[in-house]
């Protein structure tokens, strides 16, 4: 088992076109929120969580929300890196979800996240791909 997993909720496949190639960059185990619960996901040391901005620049209500909220306490030691596409709004949903991470105890990997909006072209998701490996090193 890799020591990273990526997981991710995506609507329209945007959030899920920048996991796999966040995936692909740090050599790591590659979900989907339905896929995996928190307890499984919290046995990896790093943690690449993607969600898109929803609504009023929340995260998705239905699945990651309270997936994430199940782990968020625990989350202490783990490192963490945050990444989700947008359609609008100022990136609201993405510091909101830092300042929870950081309250987590959990090392958190570059401040910003990484966030893309709309769909990513290639010059995007090799990005993505340099987020993925840079993180497998933090």
């Amino acid at each position: 088992m890799a020591n990273t997993a990526v997981i991710y909720w995506s609507q329209t496949g945007n959030t899920e076109a920048m996991a796999r190639a966040i995936a692909e960059g740090a050599d790591a185990d590659l979900f989907s929120v339905s896929e995996v619960t928190p307890e499984q996901a919290l046995t990896y040391g790093r943690l690449a969580l993607g969600c898109p901005a929803m609504g009023a620049e929340v995260l998705e209500e239905e699945e990651f929300e309270p997936f994430f909220a199940a782990m968020e306490s625990k989350l202490c030691g783990k490192k963490v890196a945050l990444f989700g596409s947008y359609g609008w709004g100022d990136g609201q949903w993405m510091r909101d979800w830092q300042e929870r991470v950081t309250a987590s105890g959990a090392s958190l990997y570059r401040e910003a996240g990484l966030t893309i909006n709309d769909a990513p072209g290639d010059g995007d998701l090799a990005v993505c791909r340099e987020f993925g490996a840079e993180f497998s090193r933090f």
